[in-house]
Order: C-alpha cells, then structure tokens, then sequence
C-alpha cells in the first residue's frame, strides 16, 4: 500500500525506555513524522538519537505535561497523537492524558486489563471527542490476512482446529519486573497472548466457550471454542517448555499455528507491522475500542477462571 500524508503530525512518546517503543520511533520517522516530546522514569533512551535527536525527553511526569502544555500555548505546536508504550496497568491514565491534551492515542496492547476499564474509556472518548487507536499488528500479517480471506473463501460451516503454540523463555529478570506482576500485567496470557486472542477472534468469531486447563506464573494454557474453530492454545515463558529440537539451534522462542494440522507461516514479516499500523492510523482507519473489546474480555477470563487441569481437548504440550 503506497501511504501518502499531506501534513506532518507531532507525536509524544510515553515509555520510551522499552523495547517496543523502538519500533514506534521508526514507525514516526518512517510515515514522515516528528518526535516531539518523550517520557520515561528510566533514562537509558539513547536510542531516540538515531531517530529524533532533537525531541525533549523528560523523567517526571508533572514535567512532561507542563511542557506539552506549554508547547501547545506558547509554540503553537499541538500534539496530534500520543503514542503509549508503558506497562499495561498505566495504559488506562495514559491513554486519558492524550485525549485531554486533544490529541488521538495510540496504545500497544492490551489497552487495558479489564472489561469495564474498556466502557470508562469509551465513554471518556465520547465525552472528549478524540480516538484511542489500538496496535493489533497481527491483523496486518500478510499471513494472517491470507489466512482471514481463505477461511471467508470456504465453507461457511465448517469448524476448524487450531493449536495455538507460543513459548517465549524469560530470564530472571522478568520475575523481578511488572511483568510478573498479576495486578500490573494481566500474567502471561494477557502479556504474550492477548494479540493471538484477537487475531483468532478477528478470523474464526466470537468466543462461546473459555476454558483454563493450566493457569501459572510461567505459563498458561486452555480451550477456547469459538464460532468457526475449536482452539487448543498454551503460552508459556518458561524456558523449559521450549522443544529440545528448538533449544538446539539456540533460540528461546517458538512459535507456532496449526490449522486443521497444516502450519501457518508466520515466523518473518514482523519487522515494519507497527509502520503499518502508524500508517493506517494515519489515515484514519486506526483499530479503536469495539475492536479490542473481545479480547480484552477473553483474557480477563482467563485470569480468573479456575483450571480444570488435564481434562477434555487440552494442548497436546500440556502431556509433557
């Protein structure tokens, strides 16, 4: 898709010390944009020279807003959109920021940790008249996307089965961070999952059944029936869980969709799916809040369901 845009927009970048916000810098520099202004309480963002070497970066939040405040007054430069890149239980205050300075909010997922944080935040965009536009780079595979038309190509009552497979190893660290944190993060299914419950949700429809088999600190695993398919899924951040064939070659991931047993390719084509996404944010056609709205109810779910353990059509993993 060939993106043109007539006028450049100014962003703010909140949380630019993770790794993600990485590639929402390069996505502003890559749709012809400008880094305005970042925040983070940790200052080790150097990596914002090699792409806005100029922007003000604050560590105090109270700061960060006087001076977009005063940017807007005394400058006359408003903030068109804020991008948020911070730990999943301040998404909800962030993403209020943005649309009271009257500017659009781009948010990584989840959006947020809970259903009715979904409702306060949808009537707070009516109120404000803004938009919260929602990361789900998965919609934006072209993988993805064949596999979305050739489902809507075939027959239309036909019930697929799909293993959903994704092993991420962490080390020591993750177990001393928010990510650990169940109140913080949502735990492992909502960290690493909740994009995949969405990409399944978006191609097969609405959930009819959730259950929990395996519910830990490290991983997670469970049965999701929905309208098109019967889902055996298991995440896990345990390095232990990663196949022996896999830790051979050195890596700590693994990944892997089967659909009715046949693999879907989509280990590559990850690398500019945030540019896409800027650039269908841009113009105008950024995912908001109903589309999100499915997933975050799965993975609260799932966060509070009580597991059955290894009973009915569970992950065949889970055997191990």
């Amino acid at each position: 898709m060939q993106f043109k845009q007539k006028n450049m927009k100014n962003f703010a970048l909140i949380g630019a010390s993770g790794y993600i916000a990485v590639r929402h810098m390069q996505a502003i520099k890559e749709t012809n944009n400008k880094l305005v202004c970042a925040l983070d309480k940790f200052d080790s963002v150097g990596i914002i020279d090699s792409y806005f070497p100029d922007a003000d970066f604050f560590t105090e939040f109270e700061r960060f807003d006087r001076h977009v405040d005063k940017v807007r007054r005394l400058e006359k430069t408003h903030i068109d959109y804020v991008s948020i890149c911070t730990p999943n239980f301040l998404h909800d205050s962030h993403i209020r920021f943005a649309l009271k300075q009257n500017a659009q909010a781009i948010c990584e997922k989840p959006m947020v940790l809970n259903p009715w944080n979904v409702d306060a935040l949808q009537e707070f965009e009516k109120e404000t008249g803004g938009k919260i536009n929602n990361i789900l780079q998965l919609r934006l595979h072209k993988s993805i996307i064949a596999l979305k038309k050739e489902i809507e190509n075939g027959p239309a009552d036909k019930i697929y089965d799909i293993d959903l497979t994704y092993f991420t190893a962490r080390g020591n660290w993750y177990f001393s961070s928010w990510k650990a944190d169940l109140q913080k993060s949502g735990g492992v299914a909502t960290n690493i999952g909740v994009h995949f419950y969405d990409m399944l949700i978006w191609i097969f429809g609405a959930v009819k059944e959730n259950i929990i088999h395996v519910s830990e600190p490290k991983k997670a695993a469970g049965f999701l029936q929905l309208e098109r398919a019967r889902v055996r899924w298991f995440l896990s951040v345990d390095y232990q869980d990663i196949p022996d064939e896999i830790k051979a070659t050195g890596k700590r991931t693994y990944r892997s969709i089967t659909v009715d047993g046949k693999e879907i390719e989509f280990s590559g084509g990850f690398t500019d799916l945030h540019t896409k996404s800027y650039q269908h944010i841009l113009a105008g056609n950024g995912f908001g809040i109903d589309e999100i709205r499915p997933s975050i109810q799965t993975v609260f779910e799932i966060r509070n369901a009580k597991p059955i353990g290894l009973k009915g059509s569970y992950h065949p993993f889970l055997k191990k």
